[in-house]
């Protein structure tokens, strides 16, 4: 029983590591996106 206690906890523990890698991709997406939008309100707003 306790092996299987723990076969359970190091497979949460994995999954819970993909996730944080997962969720620490998408936030440095948006915030190249929002870098890039930046970038072109700015061209964009010089050039009017």
């Amino acid at each position: 029983m306790s092996s299987n206690k723990d076969l359970r906890r190091a497979k949460h523990a994995a999954y819970e590591k993909k996730q944080e890698e997962k969720g620490k991709r998408i936030v440095n997406w948006i915030f190249a996106g929002l870098i890039i939008l930046a970038i072109i309100f700015m061209i964009a707003s010089m050039s009017m």
